[in-house]
């Protein structure tokens, strides 16, 4: 194998935007790749100010009809409040594979995935596809787009929806955008949220913005996409998912094409 296909991401600098103390094995898969990477956090995830009263919604939840995890880290945040066993004729749905193997850690392996990894792809489920008349459970933190919320009332669901975390933007210093100012081309951003972009754009810096925007935006939907090229993200490729291997395989491709 050539010394490229041993390291496809040899001479990249990739930029990580994975909350807070969650990209540490992403970046040691940038690593082994031959990319150097770079955090940059996109939020900071905490506990509710209200445990009792996410426990206690979290335990309703758990007897409805179809209980949806909609991250990794809705799964880890909820485990701390209650013990994760939902009702018999509870049907769990994971947003991703990442969420369900989440679930897996928890002891609960009947989990519906869709192939599409996101809220159109749970929204094709069975389970959310006609749920008029059934208690539906949304687990999760506050924000974020609201589709799945508005398609689920819109489709007759009793909707309940369970804030078990909460997502703020992180502090960004020296440590973060020193890195940054340092990066040679070519640059990637890895992006699977506008939250983070978001938190991002507010946060930077005018010079560690522009910074940034010289990257080549790799995200996880045509969705994002459009919202990296709307705070002027010039280049950007579209991942076939938010999965860490598929979206560094949207850089290896990247890569490639600049090496042919």
């Amino acid at each position: 194998m050539s010394a490229a296909g041993q390291r496809p991401l040899a001479g990249a600098h990739v930029v990580i935007t994975r909350p807070a103390g969650d990209g540490a094995a992403l970046a040691r898969r940038v690593r082994a790749l031959g990319g150097v990477p770079l955090q940059l956090p996109g939020s900071s995830l905490r506990a509710v100010a209200d445990a009792a009263a996410a426990c206690a919604a979290l335990a309703a939840a758990l007897r409805s009809d179809a209980l949806v995890f909609v991250s990794p880290a809705s799964v880890r945040f909820a485990a701390r409040l209650v013990s994760l066993r939902p009702g018999s004729a509870t049907r769990v749905l994971a947003v991703g594979q990442a969420t369900a193997r989440a679930l897996a850690r928890h002891g609960i392996r009947d989990v519906g995935v869709p192939r599409r990894q996101d809220s159109e792809g749970l929204l094709g489920l069975a389970p959310l596809d006609a749920p008029r008349g059934r208690a539906v459970a949304l687990v999760g933190a506050a924000g974020g787009r609201g589709l799945l919320q508005r398609q689920l009332i819109t489709r007759g669901a009793t909707l309940r929806e369970v804030e078990v975390y909460q997502r703020r933007p992180a502090r960004l210093d020296a440590r973060h955008l020193a890195p940054l100012a340092a990066a040679r081309d070519p640059l990637y951003l890895l992006l699977s949220s506008s939250e983070a972009l978001n938190h991002l754009r507010a946060a930077l810096p005018s010079g560690a913005w522009t910074c940034l925007l010289r990257a080549t935006a790799v995200v996880s939907s045509k969705r994002l996409a459009a919202a990296a090229r709307a705070v002027g993200f010039t280049r950007v490729r579209v991942a076939s998912s938010a999965l860490a291997g598929d979206l560094l395989q949207a850089v290896s491709m990247a890569q490639a094409r600049q090496r042919s």
